[in-house]
């Protein structure tokens, strides 16, 4: 596949783009002028620094405002165009973008327009160079790829051919199975760009929305299958103009765009078996069965808190590694292991954040699949190198420079427990009636949460919900769940804009630990509290004016209120079951733990709740600045 993506859509100086164009993989570029402009080679030089970063210039633009023009005007675009030939030259690309114009001197005219480009492609031909036609969502006269190909057509030039862009066609909703009638060799080149769905401008939301395929709500995938029918095979190319992408990480971002590219184009090749999609084949995405492990870096005392504090959550003790200071605990289905060791990986995820998750179990079906899929995406992976008489199991770097462990039973890996562990029989509780893990809760920058949502929906058969807002009383985070298709996995991911938030805070007093909290599913959480209280857990106090507000919106009659009144738990339902939390206070500079009821109909995470969850957990925590007694 000749994977592209245009200059414009990341952040740096021009070699910062190329680094970090040419370490994601791609193979080629779409130069913007701008970019050019603004370096300080001439173009001859700025070519020979791009081929020797192993990259294509496969694209020169943008040409604007030609077609259409009258006397003058349309004499001084064909002069501009020489000019931009010879650049393109000394560059040493073939192709230009040429958009449809917003000139208000443009006239329109499917033949005057087609007469243009015959000329245009005549003048291109003598250099060896060709012309790419698209029509922008907002051109003038021309703002529909079925027109701009009725003028190419019309032009009927070798060099000249069509471009089509994902989001000029899809943001005007027009149908991309069109796209299918085209024949692929006057198909010169490919754009695509994602975006949320948002009402407003069309120029507007193209200059400041745009993203990669799969971050927003755009049907890519309809309009790449439509495109690869036609029998194209030239370059697919990213075009992003996105606010956030300019002020974030090159790298960052030129990884995402290259993972999107060939996710996108895998799940091509699947359902459109007669597409010729030069790529090779890779392990279909991994279907999530369960969290296997969670898995705490820890040490001393706060190493004994977490002990405490498992113990109150019906948490016993049942084994001890055969060779590191790792304890696992154990309830129900739920392992959480706590990793006191002084060096490696856990250690130094220890003194990086503190006590915080380091590491998550996946269960999946093929563990090697998971792990060639990953590589194939890009994602970096991880390997310590096993002690005596421990399985190799393999791993990936997630969040914040966490791990996350695939494993499965098919390689053993699944008998880890009983291989690398020795059996203990002390702390044993009796258990509180948990049975699972229901979800977890990832905290995040905000500018991190779409690149984060497409690690998981590309690596993953995940689906994401939409992006909704969580109100802290000291701001706002975004939050949104990624979650299986057969309901074995889900995770929130939050985005905070402001320390001053609890998720903000959180991620600066822990230098960016990567799980914040620990949703555990029971059957009975009127029977779980019960239990946990003569354990001495402590739950978050909730205040009685939830309640009282909980018995207007909901018709509970009295006696449940009273029960919710006394076990501090949160409420909620729509319109297929309800949903029942507890919380644990914060420990560990923010983390908490989550205790949910989840009727099968119930879709949701409580977000209702959230507000006075936060306000609740804010007033047990110390304020910044203030000792400790």
């Amino acid at each position: 596949m000749r994977s592209c993506i245009a200059t414009v859509s990341i952040s740096g100086n021009l070699p910062e783009k190329l680094a970090a164009i040419a370490e994601a993989g791609f193979s080629g570029i779409e130069i913007f002028e701008q970019d050019f402009i603004a370096h300080d080679g001439s173009p001859r030089e700025v070519g020979a620094m791009i081929r020797d970063m192993g990259l294509e210039i496969y694209l020169f633009q943008p040409f604007r405002d030609f077609e259409g023009l009258p006397g003058i005007a349309r004499a001084k675009a064909f002069e501009r165009a020489e000019r931009k030939f010879d650049l393109m030259q000394e560059l040493g690309t073939d192709l230009v973008l040429v958009c449809s114009s917003v000139d208000p001197r443009a006239v329109g005219g499917v033949d005057r327009a087609a007469a243009d480009f015959h000329e245009l492609g005549e003048r291109a031909a003598k250099r060896g160079l060709r012309v790419g036609y698209e029509a922008l969502a907002w051109g003038l006269h021309v703002n529909d790829h079925r027109d701009a190909w009725e003028i190419v057509r019309r032009a009927d030039h070798a060099n000249v051919g069509l471009i089509v862009d994902s989001f000029h066609t899809l943001a005007r909703k027009i149908d991309p199975e069109t796209i299918r009638r085209i024949p692929g060799d006057k198909i010169f080149f490919v754009q695509l760009a994602d975006a949320p769905l948002i009402e407003m401008d069309l120029l507007y939301w193209s200059r400041h929305f745009r993203n990669m395929p799969g971050e927003g709500d755009l049907d890519i995938l309809s309009f790449m299958r439509a495109v690869m029918a036609t029998g194209y095979k030239g370059p697919v190319s990213l075009e992003i103009f996105n606010d956030q992408f300019r002020k974030g990480s090159p790298k960052t971002i030129a990884t995402d765009g290259h993972r999107s590219l060939v996710n996108l184009m895998d799940d091509v090749r699947r359902v459109e078996p007669t597409a010729h999609v030069d790529l090779e084949p890779m392990p279909e995405r991994v279907l999530p069965q369960g969290v296997e492990f969670i898995e705490f870096a820890t040490q001393g005392a706060e190493a004994l808190e977490m002990e405490n504090l498992l113990f109150s959550l019906g948490f016993s003790k049942v084994g001890h590694h055969i060779s590191k200071e790792l304890v696992l605990w154990q309830q129900g289905d739920i392992r959480i292991v706590l990793n006191s060791e002084t060096e490696g990986f856990a250690h130094s995820a220890y003194t990086t954040h503190g006590t915080s998750v380091c590491d998550i179990g996946l269960t999946v079906g093929d563990a090697g699949a998971a792990v060639q899929r990953t590589m194939r995406l890009g994602v970096k992976p991880f390997h310590q190198p096993p002690g005596p008489g421990e399985l190799d199991i393999p791993a990936i770097r997630g969040l914040s420079g966490s791990v996350l462990h695939f494993i499965d039973q098919r390689s053993g890996l699944s008998e880890v427990w009983n291989i690398e562990f020795k059996p203990v029989g002390d702390g044993d509780t009796g258990g509180a009636g948990l049975m699972r893990i229901d979800h977890l809760a990832q905290t995040m920058r905000y500018d991190e949460m779409l690149s984060w949502s497409l690690f998981y929906t590309a690596l993953f058969q995940m689906r994401k919900s939409a992006m909704v807002d969580v109100v802290d009383p000291d701001g706002l985070v975004r939050s949104q769940a990624v979650e299986a298709e057969n309901g074995a996995l889900r995770i929130t991911l939050n985005g905070a804009e402001t320390h001053r938030t609890m998720a903000g805070n959180f991620l600066a007093d822990s230098f960016g630990a990567s799980l914040q909290h620990i949703a555990l599913s029971c059957d009975d959480i009127f029977a779980t509290v019960t239990k946990l209280s003569k354990l001495g857990f402590a739950a978050l106090p909730v205040p009685e004016n939830y309640y009282a507000d909980l018995a207007a919106r909901f018709d509970i009659d009295n006696a449940m209120l009273e029960r919710l009144r006394a076990g501090n738990i949160f409420y909620d339902e729509d319109a297929n079951g309800t949903f029942f939390q507890v919380y644990s206070r914060p420990f560990a500079g923010g983390m908490f733990f989550e205790i949910v009821q989840r009727s099968d109909g119930y879709a949701g995470y409580g977000g209702p709740n959230a507000p006075f969850r936060i306000a609740a957990q804010k007033r047990l925590m110390r304020p910044h600045g203030v000792p400790k007694n």
